[in-house]
């Protein structure tokens, strides 16, 4: 037998599907999508952070006595120039995103295609209601997991070592020049492998909890970005914090990813639209979002956050909800346009849980946060950066006002010394109008 052995978002040799289920001749492949490259900006981090796991990964399979052969084109031509080798068939890990499923479809009309999952713990279809249907809300769905959840460990898979390198040109490694990008400086974490995160965040897990939602801290796993792109499997998360006592809520939080998984599997529709299927008639103004864009709306916590991701590519999750909530609510911008520019910005971008996080901080979502729920940025800067310290490490021009100023509307405005537009919106005249808003969508009287 001959298979082709397609890594995608699965860059690792330990407990990796593909590599167990594979069968005697194999070539192991990964393909720079130009569907998806194609339409990235040249500065675009996740590249040159993919582009050196791939060379890792090339390294790690030629120890084990294999190799990785890379190619830069879109995957149908690939497959194509493949099938004249006679191969017998694709094996590969699933995704559940649009392009994903529509990519695989097309795929395997050249070779068949088997599918693995590898990127999640759970297969949607095995946690079903009573009643068959899939679950909507969160706690009922995790409660139904208690077995799984509060075990000691979950199996992972065992490379088949018996595998042979089918004979090829492994030589042609395109260069990130090539693929139309410039390498980038990325944040010195990410440079880290898997394990050594898990080490440094084992310092942090006893006060993660409590800790977690303070944006000036490094009290995070920092592991999203690995775990996104498969340099680490979540089984392999869930074992290695599982074994000590301190690990209950860590572990429940990297069950929402499972979560927001699953309601992509079973309401595909959420992707393009709002999951709750409320007609909302938002604001179409493109100024007020690129001001959002590119943190110019004169809320510095606002402006901070959206001025980082843009630099970094990195933005904590307390924040996502803040400019999140900020956008959808006080500048009543569609949820829809946020997705898109953290897709293109976040390092750790995954489909599932950017649309579902996006639909909570919309109420247009499943298991999603009210619609009279809506954040405060400036109670929310005070009690999770009082002294400022995110935001003047961001808004350098800042770093000289008086902190508490940062916790009022119009505060740091008032400084003669600074110069800082007046912010876009009355936080509390567009909160009252976002609820007007949406009670008229739901046809809710007062």
């Amino acid at each position: 037998m001959k298979q082709i052995v397609w890594f995608r978002r699965d860059l690792r040799v330990e407990d990796n599907a593909i590599l167990a289920n594979a069968k005697d001749e194999v070539l192991p492949i990964f393909i720079f999508d130009k569907n998806i490259l194609d339409n990235l900006p040249s500065d675009d981090k996740r590249v040159t952070f993919i582009y050196d796991a791939v060379l890792k990964l090339k390294l790690k399979l030629q120890s084990i006595g294999l190799d990785l052969a890379i190619f830069y084109d879109y995957p149908k031509n690939v497959f194509e120039n493949l099938a004249i080798l006679g191969f017998d068939e694709t094996l590969c890990s699933i995704d559940f995103d649009d392009y994903a499923k529509k990519r695989d479809i097309e795929i395997e009309s050249i070779i068949p295609l088997k599918r693995y999952l590898d990127s999640f713990i759970l297969n949607p279809n095995e946690h079903l209601k009573a009643d068959g249907n899939p679950y909507k809300v969160f706690t009922p769905f995790y409660k139904s997991l208690n077995i799984l959840t509060a075990s000691n460990s979950i199996e992972e898979y065992k490379r088949n070592k018996d595998l042979k390198k089918f004979e090829f040109d492994y030589e042609n490694i395109p260069s990130l020049e090539q693929l139309g990008f410039k390498k980038q400086k990325l944040t010195a974490f990410l440079y880290k492998e898997p394990q050594k995160l898990f080490e440094d965040f084992l310092i942090k897990l006893d006060n993660y909890q409590e800790d977690r939602d303070f944006f000036y801290k490094d009290a995070t796993s920092n592991i999203s970005v690995h775990l996104r792109f498969g340099l680490v499997s979540p089984r392999q998360v869930f074992n290695y914090f599982r074994q000590f006592e301190n690990s209950d809520f860590f572990i429940r939080e990297l069950f929402w990813r499972e979560f927001y998984n699953y309601i992509l599997f079973h309401f595909p529709k959420s992707e393009f639209e709002t999951f709750n299927q409320i007609d909302i008639s938002w604001n179409e103004n493109e100024e007020d979002f690129q001001k959002w864009c590119i943190g110019e709306t004169g809320v510095p916590v606002i402006d901070a956050a959206m001025k980082r991701l843009n630099e970094t590519g990195l933005m904590h999750n307390r924040l996502r909800m803040i400019v999140a909530s900020f956008l959808t609510k006080n500048l009543f911008i569609d949820w829809k346009k946020g997705e898109n520019y953290f897709a293109l910005k976040l390092l750790d971008y995954e489909a599932s849980s950017n649309i579902s996080s996006w639909q909570w901080s919309a109420s247009t979502g499943a298991d999603a946060a009210p619609y009279f729920r809506v954040f405060n940025p400036y109670s929310q800067s005070s009690k999770f950066d009082k002294d400022a310290i995110f935001m003047k490490s961001v808004l350098k021009d800042l770093k000289d006002v008086d902190s508490r100023l940062f916790h009022i509307e119009n505060g740091v405005q008032t400084n003669l010394f600074v110069t800082y537009p007046k912010s876009m919106v009355d936080i509390s005249f567009s909160r009252k109008r976002a609820i007007e808003k949406f009670k008229e969508a739901k046809n809710e009287t007062a």
